[in-house]
């Protein structure tokens, strides 16, 4: 039988979408499903939920939750992964508090900037376990990693010689969120899609091979006089002169522009929401006590396909019918010409029993690649201190962190990076 292991299936909510997705593709009706998470609790959770909606809509997959992780990625064709290292508490509550001592404060810190390297030095001693495990019992599966910060930790499942996809739906909602907000039609359009994992580009949309960039840019100077929860990417928009995938929030710490101790006007200017993952957790750790009875213990329980790539690409694998998608890839070959080879980008590639194949898109605007690159740097110079175990490579890559610099002196960079090792004490391996 064949095998779909899910790392983190805990994240109930997830799981419910992208295994209910796959429960829905006639081509797995005979795979098992293997549910794999440190917390019982919530894999308990997950399993019961996951049955009463294989009931409910009459799937004939098998569903089984294992308590050894190697166990579960025994002999698995592919391995969905949807952890978080260290949760809310302490770890995410550590990467705010702590910067905001220094006068560093973040919206969601989950990607780039200082919280997000410190998610990846914990979370990447983890995916590289993953990856042991996974050369031993199942060498030939498919790692599609749904985990952040994306990009970095791709990169790392790719060293260790994993074939791996990284998945992030901002692609795929890009376009039609656009649209929406502009109150613009949907129908027949066209779009092109390349970069960075939350920094990759609206290159193209047309509607029947009309270019639909002028009156986007037209309505959204209009849309810019007034309030509104998209105001960073429209600025990036008219400044850069391309519309980028990921949120206003994620975009406002990606770059040196809008958080500035300075220019305090500029978070209201541009609703800018700090702190804002916190806000999140706490909300969703509060909505889930709410939520578990009824998405647990709902016998009655539904799907609809979601669109989510992850059983779309396990589908097209399958059945060797092909499918688009937005993927996280090496940029072997320059599939990005003016972007690192060594980086990680995020480009169409086609997925059919072959496996994923990327796209060539050639060469970014300058511009674009520029503000790419600023975000590249960070991210390759923390897989060389995860590699080195070196606290000189966590200092260098927040020193090129672009909101970091444009906010702390590199004293108080080294500083601040000295407290958070500290403050994480277990939860990182010994840097010298």
């Amino acid at each position: 039988m064949s095998k779909i292991t899910f790392l983190g299936a805990g994240s109930t909510v997830f799981a419910k979408n992208v295994l209910g997705d796959c429960m829905t593709v006639e081509a797995l009706k005979d795979f098992e499903f293997a549910l794999f998470d440190i917390d019982q609790e919530r894999l308990h959770d997950s399993e019961m939920m996951l049955n009463n909606m294989k009931s409910s809509i009459g799937a004939t997959v098998e569903l089984k939750a294992y308590h050894d992780r190697k166990e579960a990625l025994r002999g698995a064709k592919y391995v969905i992964n949807a952890i978080q290292v260290g949760g809310y508490d302490p770890c995410t509550i550590t990467d705010f508090e702590i910067p905001k001592k220094y006068g560093l404060r973040q919206t969601i810190a989950d990607t780039l900037g200082i919280g997000g390297i410190f998610r990846n030095l914990r979370t990447i001693p983890v995916m590289q376990e993953f990856a042991h495990d996974i050369k031993e019992v199942c060498p030939d599966a498919w790692f599609l990693n749904y985990t952040n910060p994306m990009a970095v930790l791709t990169n790392v499942m790719l060293e260790e010689g994993i074939k791996t996809v990284g998945l992030c739906h901002s692609v795929q909602v890009c376009a039609d969120h656009l649209l929406d907000s502009l109150e613009m039609p949907k129908n027949n359009i066209q779009w092109k899609i390349a970069g960075i994992n939350h920094m990759a580009w609206l290159l193209e949309i047309t509607r029947n091979g009309e270019d639909l960039y002028p009156e986007i840019k037209k309505r959204a100077k209009q849309k810019q006089q007034e309030k509104h929860d998209d105001m960073v990417r429209f600025e990036l928009m008219d400044k850069f002169g391309y519309y980028v995938t990921e949120s206003s929030e994620h975009n406002a710490e990606y770059h040196p522009y809008f958080i500035k101790s300075n220019y305090p006007e500029l978070i209201d200017r541009f609703q800018i929401p700090l702190d804002e993952y916190p806000r999140r957790c706490v909300k969703q750790i509060e909505d889930w006590k709410k939520m578990r009875n009824e998405l647990v213990n709902d016998q009655h329980l539904t799907h609809e396909r979601t669109h989510e790539y992850g059983s779309y690409i396990i589908e097209a694998m399958e059945t060797n019918q092909p499918f688009k998608i937005g993927g996280n890839v090496r940029n072997t070959g320059g599939l990005i010409r003016n972007l690192p080879e060594k980086a990680v980008v995020e480009v169409p590639c086609l997925v059919d029993a072959s496996g994923v194949t990327p796209t060539n898109v050639g060469e970014l605007p300058e511009q674009l690649a520029a503000l790419n690159r600023t975000n590249i740097n960070t991210q390759l110079l923390t897989i060389e201190a995860a590699r080195s175990r070196s606290k000189q490579k966590i200092y260098q890559a927040a020193m090129l962190d672009p909101h970091t610099v444009a906010e702390l002196s590199i004293d108080d960079i080294v500083a601040l990076c000295d407290d958070l090792i500290e403050a994480h004490g277990e939860w990182l391996p010994e840097y010298h």
